[in-house]
């Protein structure tokens, strides 16, 4: 069983992955930032770094999907390769910060890959307002992420709803994280919880 979890930039999906992994006794994965040679480069110049950095991604989340598959364990993963694919690329390159050029040949490599993954079981998004973000980000006080901006946020968020929206490939939980506090408060969690087993039960 494949479970993920989406959602923007300093929505929760690592903390929600480490809580639900240590209470299903799931397989974790985690989406790799402390390793990527291109994360801290690319907020310092966006155009420069963009299509290195969204290579780099897609085929970490590439290995990660086919690894998740291979061992036939219950998984839950931190991200999704379809967000890069549907969220971070074409922002980019509509940002004018990918070319064409690069933007075309990623797409074409994605959609090679798309053939050969299957989706997970189970998507949970991670829905959150622009504030929440902002606020999540400032407190783990990533180095990288200083330079992020409202507006860059904000066009990440609009991806996402679009992409939720027409999201059919498996199971979609939507949880709006502004409303609870799931961290902190065991009762918020416990509400989650029920409500993936709810979706789990479908699954068999």
């Amino acid at each position: 069983m494949h479970i993920a979890i989406a959602g923007n930039i300093g929505a929760g999906k690592t903390t929600l992955t480490k809580l639900l992994a240590k209470h299903y006794k799931w397989e974790p994965h985690f989406e790799d930032v402390v390793d990527n040679p291109y994360l801290d480069d690319f907020y310092h110049k966006m155009d420069r770094w963009s299509f290195n950095l969204q290579i780099y991604f897609l085929n970490s989340r590439f290995r990660q999907v086919l690894k998740i598959r291979q061992s036939g364990s219950k998984t839950i993963q931190d991200r999704t390769i379809y967000e890069d694919a549907h969220i971070f690329a074409p922002n980019l390159h509509a940002m004018g910060l990918m070319s064409n050029r690069d933007y075309e040949n990623y797409t074409s490599l994605f959609e090679m890959m798309e053939e050969l993954v299957g989706a997970p079981d189970l998507l949970i998004y991670l829905r959150s307002s622009i504030p929440n973000l902002v606020a999540q980000i400032h407190k783990r006080g990533r180095d990288y992420e200083n330079s992020i901006s409202i507006e860059y946020l904000n066009r990440l968020n609009e991806r996402y709803e679009a992409w939720i929206q027409t999201y059919n490939k498996g199971k979609l939980l939507i949880i709006d994280v502004d409303q609870i506090n799931f961290v902190d408060d065991p009762e918020d969690l416990g509400s989650i919880i029920n409500r993936i087993d709810a979706e789990i039960n479908g699954l068999f």
